[in-house]
């Protein structure tokens, strides 16, 4: 068996671990989404169960498997994308701002949800003994470390976290086509805006260059460096 087959084998519990904090990460993100486009007026997303934590739901084959499978197996932060959740935007009450509240309602919804693992974990600290070499262990090792259920619910929510954190900076991006784009759009001028639509065919070129010359990494890093301050402080 090749030797890098071995490692991921090796890794596989981890892998697992990651790809469901991701899955439900990626749930969260999406119905957030949809559920805003319903209260500001086009009930799409709800007619097409796309307001769901059911991550079949939103399942893009190769976004939210093969892609975020690839990365973890060569030990980089789980990263994807799933569905893109529909919506009308001529149904949108705002027709200048609610296509950019639909998008802010993505990253935004990952924010919370990283806020609240984080508090959760951080409640932990003061109830399990060993509470930070446990965590580092979990999060090297997951299921492999032993310890029971505890060591596999640590990483679990330890990645959820951070997993969180990665799709808010990254949706945040004003690069189409993420999220971040429609909300720079709608902020500037109506001129500018026209001009930053020309630059959207090619936004995914530069989403490309941004993760392989590892920028993207390096913008990552203090928030999942603060991430880690919280926690093993």
């Amino acid at each position: 068996m090749p030797a890098g087959m071995d490692g991921i084998l090796v890794r596989l519990p981890e892998i697992v671990i990651q790809l469901c904090a991701f899955a439900l990460a990626i749930s969260v993100h999406e119905s957030a989404h949809g559920l805003a486009a319903e209260r500001l007026g086009d009930p799409t997303a709800r007619w097409l169960g796309r307001i769901t934590l059911n991550p079949i739901a939103h399942v893009d084959p190769f976004g939210t498997v093969l892609f975020p499978l690839m990365l973890a197996a060569i030990g980089a932060p789980v990263l994807g994308w799933a569905k893109p959740v529909p919506f009308v935007s001529r149904n949108l009450r705002d027709q200048r701002w609610g296509p950019a509240l639909v998008a802010l309602a993505g990253p935004g919804s990952n924010l919370v949800a990283a806020a609240g693992v984080t508090l959760a974990l951080f409640g932990l600290k003061f109830v399990v003994p060993e509470f930070r070499p446990l965590l580092v262990a979990s999060v090297n090792q997951g299921a492999t470390a032993g310890g029971g259920v505890l060591l596999p619910l640590l990483a679990l929510l330890y990645w959820l976290a951070a997993i969180n954190v990665v799709l808010t900076v990254f949706n945040l991006v004003p690069v189409p086509p993420l999220d971040g784009s429609h909300i720079l759009g709608a902020a500037l001028p109506p001129r500018a805006a026209w001009r930053y639509e020309q630059f959207r065919p090619f936004g995914i070129f530069v989403l490309f260059a941004l993760m392989w010359t590892g920028l993207f990494g390096h913008l990552l890093r203090p928030f999942l460096g603060a991430l880690s301050w919280i926690l093993l402080s």
